[in-house]
């Protein structure tokens, strides 16, 4: 899977992650946080922070260790609720974590780690993409423009109940 782009859901105004398939022919979105998509918008603009975000810090930590992260797989659709996990590759053998997708998206841009998902998740999850003549480049940087925008007019207020 690839990270197709980031989009907003229209009525809630909840990003949303689009992963898709490496043949292009199906599209996982899933729901996450404000904070989780900037977290993977950056490293898709190539863009660095003055100091480490917590998944910067995460991947140097790892690195540190001598850790490497081999891949990340969206397992299991519950509830409408994603789960994730991280495949490690340490000293002392193969290890797996629990994660929320949207952390595990993060980790894996900035430790260049596959994505993967599980059959069934795409099964239940996605939905046929669709080509548009402009291309699929266009489609995933309105849905990044977009973003950006609402990202430059949020203030803390609309996060408060």
């Amino acid at each position: 899977m690839t990270i197709y782009g980031l989009s907003l859901d229209p009525v809630g105004r909840q990003p949303i992650v689009l992963l898709r398939t490496v043949d292009g022919a199906r599209v996982l979105p899933i729901w996450i946080g404000h904070a989780e998509a900037q977290a993977i918008l950056l490293p898709l603009q190539g863009k660095e922070t003055p100091r480490p975000m917590t998944h910067d810090l995460l991947a140097r930590v790892l690195g540190d260790l001598g850790a490497t992260v081999e891949r990340v797989e969206v397992v299991d659709l519950r509830d409408n609720t994603y789960f994730a996990r991280i495949c490690l590759r340490a000293a002392d053998g193969p290890t797996e974590l629990d994660a929320r997708p949207s952390d595990a998206l993060a980790l894996a841009l900035r430790c260049n780690a596959s994505i993967y998902v599980a059959d069934e998740v795409l099964a239940r999850g996605s939905v046929e993409a669709e080509e548009q003549a402009s291309g699929v480049d266009a489609v995933a940087e309105d849905a990044v423009a977009e973003f950006r925008r609402f990202l430059e007019d949020v203030r803390p207020d609309d996060f408060r109940s």
